[in-house]
């Protein structure tokens, strides 16, 4: 299946970089990315909106559980756009944006609000913002929140003699919980310098700003039991069915795949690293006043339920988990009762210090 946080080789790391894809015109008419619309009636007075996704099974989920559902109660048509940041920075920076609806990673959201790329929005016409009680940290002047993916160990469950992980105290500890271990690479996610710090004794509420030497000292300590960097989401999954590690890291979501195919795995969500997803306008957006209808419809708990029903992502509504059944809210890194054991990636430290982490990373791991 495809993630809402896949494809950051696409993604370009620090503003620095975007702003250097933004100075290249040729890229404006890049047509890379398809589209899709969902028909509807003429209730909306032939109104439309183009919402950018990253398209696969997310982007079929959002479809039945948000596009088809809009065009149903209001008429206005929808038109999918799945397109890379560097073509669509370029487009907007242009004054040319071939959509209106920014469906990405907050964190992308960040580096396009230094290129002047985005709206700043009218929370006003947002009515489903009060009522989703979306967190305070995820409302921002030009992006809010509406789902979050966590970051989490996968283990096996028979290689361990009925013991379980519950740290990354443990994940680290191969002499109790023996076997190999896969960690992220900078091509699949952040690299994952919390988790380390974690293990050494850092309090989960006193991580940023993150000590870089000291979690560098602690990764190299696990260096040689890594047996292979994952840069996509299935890969965990593989690893762990061919029982080539008996624990890694992986997106959350991944986890119930793996337990329907029959898979000894689980989760333990202790120090989960949760990166939220939101929506945008883009500068210039065409059709602005149906971007504003389409976000103000998906932030609602009830929509954000009916995606997660669809697709293993967590609401960024806490009141959208009341809306699903006692099985569904369990199977979420965001129910409740898991929620207070994970923590929120610091966005402004990670852009401030990303690509010399990444540089620091990758000759880390040639070592």
């Amino acid at each position: 299946m495809s993630d809402p946080q896949i494809g950051r080789r696409a993604l370009l790391r620090g503003a620095g970089g975007l702003a250097a894809l933004a100075a290249l015109p040729s890229l404006a008419a890049c047509g890379t990315g398809t589209s899709r619309a969902s028909a509807g009636g003429g209730k909306g007075g032939g109104k439309s909106v183009v919402v950018r996704d990253s398209g696969g099974s997310y982007g079929a989920a959002l479809q039945k559980a948000i596009y088809t559902p809009f065009t149903q109660e209001t008429g206005i048509k929808v038109q999918v756009l799945n397109l890379d940041d560097a073509p669509l920075l370029a487009q907007i920076k242009q004054g040319r944006p071939q959509c209106d609806l920014i469906n990405n990673s907050m964190m992308s959201h960040h580096k396009y609000v230094k290129q002047n790329a985005l709206e700043t929005l009218d929370r006003g016409r947002l009515k489903s913002l009060k009522s989703a009680k979306i967190p305070a940290n995820q409302i921002t002047d030009h992006a809010i929140a509406h789902s979050f993916y966590g970051q989490c160990i996968a283990y096996r469950t028979d290689a361990f003699g009925g013991k379980k992980p519950e740290s990354w105290a443990d994940f680290w500890d191969t002499k109790t919980f023996q076997g190999g271990r896969s960690m992220v690479s900078p091509d699949g996610d952040l690299p994952e310098l919390e988790f380390a710090l974690l293990a050494d004794g850092v309090p989960m509420d006193k991580l940023y700003p993150l000590d870089v030497d000291r979690a560098f000292k602690v990764l190299t300590r696990l260096r040689s039991d890594i047996k292979k960097f994952w840069d996509s989401g299935p890969l965990p999954g593989v690893l762990l069915s061919r029982q080539e590690v008996t624990m890694s890291t992986v997106w959350d979501g991944r986890i119930a795949d793996l337990q329907k195919q029959g898979v000894p795995v689980a989760r333990q969500l202790n120090g989960m690293r949760r990166q939220f997803s939101g929506y945008a306008i883009a500068k210039g957006a065409a059709n602005a006043d149906t971007a504003y209808q389409l976000m103000d419809f998906a932030l609602r708990p009830e929509i954000q339920a009916n995606l997660a029903k669809a697709f293993p992502s967590n609401p960024a509504s806490p009141v959208a988990y009341a809306k699903l059944t006692e099985d569904q809210r369990n199977a979420l890194a965001g129910a409740p009762q898991y929620y207070d054991k994970g923590f929120d990636a610091d966005i402004d430290w990670w852009l401030k210090n990303e690509a010399a982490v990444t540089k620091r990373w990758l000759e880390w791991a040639r070592d």
